[in-house]
């Protein structure tokens, strides 16, 4: 992945993360941009817009990606339940077991037993501008040279 990264950055005229710090950095950043920008894709598909953002799984304990993702995408963050599928089977074992009526119950007992840590997006332009090369990096056709800036 590091010789990837390293190769696309010299591709695109972008600084070269080096250290294995600037590499996950890399990496968890453009992850958060890349939400962001699916997030912006389907809001314009469907009109429908969210008030939040919802990361499960063990990808939700990763505090730093969870706090991009917030500024990223200009949006509270909701982190957990880690253990989500897991979870979301038993509960829908439950459902079909009749023990949970339906599935606002399903998503009550989620709610309830599961802990949720919230986000809050920082307000930064530095994601702006980024976002803004992100989406002239992601939409350029493969091997093109980015422009200075």
């Amino acid at each position: 992945m590091r010789s990837a990264i390293a190769q696309f950055c010299r591709e695109t005229a972008q600084p070269v993360p080096v250290s294995e710090g600037e590499v996950i950095r890399c990496v968890l950043e453009s992850l958060a941009m890349k939400y962001a920008a699916v997030l912006d894709s389907l809001t314009e598909l469907t009109g429908h817009h969210v008030g939040a953002v919802n990361i499960v799984g063990g990808g939700s304990r990763n505090r730093l990606l969870n706090q991009f993702t917030a500024n990223a995408c200009k949006l509270p963050v909701h982190a957990g339940p880690v253990e989500a599928t897991v979870l979301g089977n038993v509960l829908v074992q439950a459902r079909a077991n009749r023990e949970l009526d339906s599935l606002a119950d399903i998503r009550r007992v989620a709610r309830e037993s599961s802990e949720v840590e919230t986000v809050e997006p920082a307000r930064d332009s530095t994601w702006d501008e980024a976002q803004q090369l992100f989406a002239d990096l992601c939409c350029r056709p493969r091997g093109a040279r980015a422009v200075a800036r």
